[in-house]
This record gives structure tokens, sequence and C-alpha cells, in this order.
């Protein structure tokens, strides 16, 4: 794929070393020439200095080609500018932006744009630490879904998975043993102090917990 990323912060930075690793085309574009040393010795990717809403810059870099853009500067107004660049004047497929102001999020999100909040998907992982056991909200930024782990004991012992799934509701999607983590089979039996992933749908979450005698939250 040949993708292009706004900003060489510590997000863009990693991003881009991660899909270069995987031999993606990619291209970084920053503002700062020294910002491009986050990039390390074994980035094999394209780097330019200049804004992302640059036209004739992302025409130079290929945009018009562009399988995907990543906005990810630390400004929300360039992300949410070259984003809508991106996708309204060249129409690449896969457009994103990072977006701190989750006020922000909201609305571009309803005029169809990509953003990712890491303000609202951090602020959901703490507060899950803080006040849930075994469950995460931040599976999707909508927090539809969730993921729950649940502890095999007691009468779980010796099930299989496909009496543990709740079809609609809760579906488990891994196992976790000694030996690391797995995914399950639906007649995979399963054995004392096993722990179960399943995602969960947060508005069925209660009546799931009931089930499995989940008590705490």
């Amino acid at each position: 794929m040949h993708i292009i990323i706004v900003g060489c912060g510590r997000v863009g930075a990693e991003l881009a070393k991660l899909l270069s690793g995987e031999d993606h085309d990619v291209v970084v574009i920053d503002k700062n020439q020294e910002a491009f040393k986050r990039l390390g010795g074994t980035f094999n990717g394209l780097t330019m200095v200049g804004n992302g809403f640059d036209l004739a810059l992302l025409k130079q870099v290929g945009i018009e080609k562009a399988d995907a853009f990543c906005a990810v500067t630390n400004g929300d107004n360039t992300n949410l500018i070259s984003a809508q660049v991106a996708k309204k004047i060249f129409h690449v497929p896969k457009v994103l932006a990072r977006v701190y102001d989750p006020q922000r999020a909201h609305i571009y999100a309803s005029l169809g744009l990509d953003i990712i909040s890491g303000t609202m998907l951090f602020s959901a992982m703490l507060r899950d630490k803080i006040i849930e056991s075994r469950f995460s909200s931040y599976l999707i930024e909508s927090r539809d879904l969730g993921v729950l782990e649940i502890e095999v004991k007691d009468e779980l012992v010796g099930k299989i998975i496909q009496d543990i799934n709740i079809p609609g509701d809760f579906i488990v999607v891994a196992l976790r043993r000694m030996h690391g983590v797995v995914i399950p089979e639906p007649q995979t039996i399963l054995k004392d102090k096993d722990i179960l992933m399943g995602v969960v749908k947060v508005s069925c979450l209660q009546e799931v917990r009931e089930k499995f005698n989940l008590g705490d939250k």
C-alpha cells in the first residue's frame, strides 16, 4: 500500500516504522526536519518537509495513488484540514485524523471523517482500570462493544466454548492459558483457571455478568 502520514511525532514515527517494516510504501510529512530523527536508521520510506494540506506537495508525494492517508500531528486544525483535503479533493480511500478535542471528534465524525480521539480512548481506558474489573469498554470509540474477561472455575470447567457463547451478546474470541493465548475452536474444552476473553455488547453487559456470576464490576 502507498500510505501518507502527516506528522512525525511519537505516534506518526511509530506508525511509519511499523508500516515500513511491513514493506508498505510510506511517505512521512512534517514541518520540522528534526522530527524525522524519530524514524531511526531502519526506516526506508520517503520524508518530506512541509504541510499536510499543501496541494503541490501532496501531488509530489503521490497522493493521487495513495491507498491511505493519516493525519497525526499535535494540532487538531492541521489534522482536520489535511484529512478533508485528502478525502474531498484527492478521494483517498482510507483517511484517518487524530483529534485531541472530544467535541471536535464527534462533530467531524458526523461529517463522514474517520476520527481517532486519543483523549477519548485513553480516558475510557483509565476509567475502566479504576471502576471495572476484567472489562474494557474501549474496543471501539462508539463504546457499543467491549472486551470481557472471565476466569474459568466451578461449573464452567469442562464446558466447551460453544456452550459459553451467547449469540448476538457475547462471543469468546481468545483463551489465555499457562502456555499463552490461543483462538479457541467451538469444541475447545475449558480447563480450571483458563481466562476467556470475549467481545460483549455493552448494552447486555449486566445480563452477561449475571449469567456467569460475575458479581464485581
